[in-house]
């Protein structure tokens, strides 16, 4: 199967040398690369260059987290499989692209995700979000797994993943106008189509964010405002507060064996995250002019 492989960049390069080092490293190279860079200020991305990416540049005010990623659609016109990874996602191994393919050999596989391993800079928190959300066990979900994993049930992350191009043009593609969630929003249209969502934890990469307590209450507002405008999402799968409360749970499980000085942080974080998702929830009852002020993604309330 031929495969294309999207990347989105934007002001960041810290990542950009390593990130290149570690697609040049794969044992199976993807057929196409394409990065779109929508930064605000010039990137060297002459490493993608010597890979034969293909580079486009777009203004800032026209990435959207959806719509960009749907170029991807008609860029690999020739391929079987559209794989993406954002611009701080180190592979962390040879194998880690072949192996999230190869999750394709089973024809009810719609969609794919691979591992995230913190960085090495990751703090605690960051640590214990990868530890939760990424096992060391591969699975693959459908449908029928909502009345036992929930909203757990469509998570995916663009982070690194892939789709079979058919499925993602059978479903229309990513939403586009979405503040965050355009691949949960994806997973979930593969699911209700029939097909299952493949976690594949021996396909790995190294991603991870060290968030500040306002950080986290920013990014749990945006997941509000992504659950109000897309609701049928909880209606299909689940609240997402029960969710969230084994996250809660074992994130206080983790920082009393490792770090317990930081627990009441973590309390800290956690009335945070909740009062910014339930304003997200009630975003349009909000005065307009102070959505960019809670929100993480403020370039969205300019649209």
């Amino acid at each position: 199967m031929r495969v294309g492989l999207f990347i989105p960049v934007c002001n960041e390069d810290r990542f950009l040398r390593r990130q290149a080092d570690s697609i040049r490293m794969q044992k199976t190279r993807p057929d196409q690369i394409c990065v779109v860079d929508s930064s605000t200020r010039k990137l060297d991305l002459e490493p993608y260059a010597q890979l034969g990416a293909e580079i486009k540049i777009i203004e800032s005010v026209d990435f959207d987290h959806g719509g960009t990623r749907n170029l991807a659609l008609e860029i690999f016109g020739g391929c079987e499989i559209v794989s993406f990874l954002t611009h701080d996602a180190i592979l962390a191994s040879p194998d880690s692209l072949r192996r999230l393919c190869e999750c394709f050999s089973r024809d009810t596989v719609g969609a794919a995700y691979g591992r995230q391993r913190p960085h090495e800079d990751a703090d605690h928190f960051s640590k214990h979000a990868r530890h939760f959300n990424y096992p060391g066990m591969s699975t693959a979900k459908s449908l029928q797994d909502a009345a036992r994993l929930g909203l757990k049930t469509p998570f995916i992350s663009n982070s690194f993943s892939a789709y079979r191009k058919k499925t993602l043009q059978d479903i229309g593609g990513f939403p586009e106008k979405v503040i965050l969630g355009e691949d949960m929003f994806a997973a979930g249209r593969v699911l209700l189509s029939g097909q299952v969502v493949a976690y594949c934890a021996e396909a790995e990469v190294y991603h991870s964010h060290n968030y500040s307590s306002l950080d986290e209450f920013r990014r749990y507002f945006d997941t509000g405002v992504f659950h109000r405008d897309h609701q049928w999402l909880l209606q299909t799968f689940g609240r997402a507060e029960g969710e969230g409360r084994r996250f809660v749970l074992s994130e206080l499980r983790y920082l009393l064996e490792h770090a317990p000085g930081r627990v009441p942080e973590a309390l800290l974080r956690t009335v945070l995250k909740y009062l910014g998702y339930r304003l997200g929830r009630h975003y349009d009852r909000l005065p307009r002019q102070i959505l960019p002020i809670l929100s993480m993604n403020r370039g969205y309330w300019k649209t």
